[in-house]
């Protein structure tokens, strides 16, 4: 009896190794009584006619789904990786046409969920410590809609092999072959398409091909190739799945049907049984429907002029102004009525604080149910609105992990409204002055400062113009859910091409952080930045606004940290709320840094590439000993009115979400911008 019983079991245990070895499934869609058996995690969902949703419409969230069981790659833990094979179809879908949030990737990892994977850029498989760590054991193939420089991404629209990390071994846009000539496909335009994934174990080769839903017929040419032994990468068992994130734009992953075979050729999915994707929204509703005009009927007289009244209230109240030149930026224009309900009436309840030229709202889009931050600007006057919005659209298209994403903006008469991503933490000033009830420590803050430093060199460097921020100080850098740095209001920003010069423009900015060359020129520069970066570096240090006052007499910071450093303890400088933990070489090191960017002579002021160096430990911080400076050097410009300036800078001063004293045009849009 025993005897035989212990044969049965081994006979069962080879067949089962037999079937994981040779693991072949298909899914023409996903509906459970169709045998839908797969792991899903975080935001993943199936609909009811079978689609496979990994991702919705909430922000920063990630979703996964992978196949159950454990499938075998190999014969033995150190053997080589079996070949293996996989098709899927999928779509994505974004909220708004011309802005899209993070793709999703097909994953092969040694564990199903990927636990402690990030949304947004991670693409929710890795994050910022594990990145690149060859520990890993991770395969996976993106299909991505955001650049991001920090992953050395190529575009906004590609295809990459990922190995241990998000720094593709191979990419290139997104495509496929059809005779021979290459045709551009565009991720997020809605429509289903069908990638192949082949991994040839013998020649240890990767291909990944792709195609439009219309293509019954894999491309002979794959759209990427590469010679590569994942031998060394995948385990012995290993788990095959998908893996997805949102990030601040709501996008929805659709997977329409999956299909799997080691050592062989997976089925190719049957078209006519797949589900269907819902339909797109129509753009073009009622007007009744939009504005809820109660026409029951048209036979009281009453009833007619009532109606036409209520109309005519609602217009005014909800009126838009669009000028045949703003057709282009549909996608990143907002409807006043939208960002009314978003904000609940801009009500002072929804107020987060008060900016130079206007109001701050926190609002919730009822469509998406996305948290936003309005900024209400008055533009009384029509001179160089065409510009301003132009440049506000261009600013929108910046992608950077430590800038606050510009989404769009709205004009309505005298008014114009920027609509930014919402930071729930709110900006950086409130945890540093006045006594603040949560302050940061010395590691939070060091790395909120090597974040708006990286957000500066994307800016002046990184993107396709150069961005000129032109109002950087700490209240104007939020701080997201995990305490990141991310530089924001961008409604003085000032935009030009490499390699071209500035034109002259009129003073704007805030008073303590203006470089004193721009009273002479007038011209905002990279360097300007930098003289303002350099007064933000000491505020975080040190705890205190650039100018603060003492009785009747008022006090320069950065000519108090000067005279600290001169009597050689520039520590004493330091914010005494960060007690004894802190490391004195990097706040140091910050100080110093503070000092050379506030330099009054532009020429003798780092570059932020030359300041991420030495954030980083790179290269080494010159002795400002060895600049032959003094502190009339170093401090800022004292021209004629600047004790007015001083005092209005001090009389203003308030907490809030953007609080702010500026230094103003006769107008924000008189042109000259």
């Amino acid at each position: 009896m025993f005897p035989k019983l212990s044969v049965l079991l081994v006979v069962l245990v080879r067949l089962a190794l037999a079937e994981a070895q040779d693991l072949n499934f298909i899914y023409n869609g996903f509906k459970h009584h169709t045998g839908f058996n797969l792991s899903l995690d975080g935001i993943a969902e199936t609909t009811e006619n079978g689609l496979l949703k990994l991702t919705n419409y909430t922000t920063q969230q990630t979703g996964h789904v992978f196949y159950p069981n454990p499938v075998t790659f190999k014969n033995s833990p150190n053997g080589t990786a079996f070949s293996f094979s996989t098709n899927f179809v999928f779509a994505i879908r974004s909220q708004y046409q011309t802005l899209s949030g993070h793709g999703f990737a097909f994953v092969i990892s040694p564990t199903r969920g990927l636990p402690g994977a990030l949304p947004s850029h991670h693409l929710g498989l890795f994050n910022g410590s594990n990145n690149g760590n060859k520990n890993n054991h991770v395969f996976a193939v993106e299909l991505d809609m955001i650049r991001s420089p920090e992953f050395n991404d190529i575009n906004d629209n590609h295809v990459g092999i990922d190995i241990n990390g998000l720094n593709s071994v191979n990419s290139t846009p997104a495509g496929y072959y059809n005779g021979g000539a290459f045709k551009d496909l565009t991720l997020t335009s809605g429509q289903e398409m069908r990638v192949w994934v082949d991994y040839d174990g013998s020649q240890k080769q990767i291909k990944v091909t792709m195609a439009p839903i219309g293509v019954t017929i894999k491309p002979q040419t794959p759209l990427l190739s590469l010679n590569y032994d994942l031998s060394s990468i995948l385990n012995k068992t290993m788990y095959v799945g998908f893996s997805s994130s949102t990030g601040s734009v709501p996008t929805f992953h659709y997977l329409v049907g999956w299909s799997f075979r080691v050592n062989g050729q997976a089925e190719d999915l049957i078209v006519s049984k797949l589900p269907k994707l819902p339909s797109i929204e129509g753009k073009n509703k009622s007007i009744l429907l939009t504005f809820g005009v109660p026409l029951i009927s048209v036979s009281s007289v009453l009833l007619v002029v009532s109606g036409v009244l209520y109309v005519i209230r609602r217009n005014r109240k909800f009126a838009e102004v669009l000028e045949d030149w703003e057709l282009e930026y549909g996608p990143q224009r907002f409807k006043y009525k939208e960002l009314y309900i978003a904000t609940k009436g801009f009500k002072d309840k929804e107020l987060l604080g008060v900016g130079g030229f206007g109001k701050v709202y926190r609002g919730l889009l009822p469509s998406s149910k996305s948290e936003i931050a309005v900024k209400r600007v008055s533009h009384e006057s029509r001179q160089g609105i065409k510009e301003f919005v132009a440049e506000i659209v261009s600013i929108g298209r910046l992608r950077h992990r430590n800038l606050v994403h510009l989404l769009g903006y709205c004009r309505r008469k005298g008014e114009l409204l920027l609509v930014y991503e919402y930071m729930p933490n709110g900006s950086l000033d409130k945890y540093l002055y006045d006594q603040p009830e949560v302050t940061l420590n010395w590691s939070q803050r060091f790395r909120v400062i090597r974040g708006v430093a990286s957000g500066l060199l994307y800016l002046h460097g990184e993107w396709e113009q150069v961005v000129i921020h032109r109002d950087v100080k700490a209240s104007n850098v939020l701080l997201d859910g995990e305490l990141n740095g991310r530089l924001g209001d961008f409604g003085l920003a000032k935009l030009y091409d490499h390699g071209t010069d500035p034109q002259t423009t009129h003073i704007v900015g805030t008073v303590g952080y203006l470089a004193p060359e721009l009273t002479r020129t007038g011209r905002a520069t990279m360097s300007t930045d930098v003289f303002a970066f350099g007064a933000f570096l000491l505020e975080v240090a040190c705890g205190k606004r650039p100018i603060e006052t003492q009785g009747p007499e008022y006090v320069i910071l950065v000519d108090w940290v000067f005279s600290c450093w001169s009597r050689s303890n520039i520590l004493e400088a330091r914010d005494q709320n960060l007690g004894t933990d802190f490391i004195a070489e990097e706040v140091e090191l910050v100080l110093k840094l503070g000092l050379l960017c506030s330099h009054s002579e532009p020429a003798a002021r780092p570059s932020m590439r030359q300041v991420i160096q030495y954030l980083a430990g790179d290269v080494t911080l010159p002795e400002v000993s060895l600049l032959g400076l003094s502190s009339s050097g170093l401090t800022f410009a004292h021209h004629e009115g600047f004790d007015d300036y001083a005092m209005s800078y001090q009389s203003s001063l308030g907490k809030g979400y953007s609080q702010s004293s500026y230094v103003s045009e006769s107008t924000l849009l008189s042109g000259g911008r």
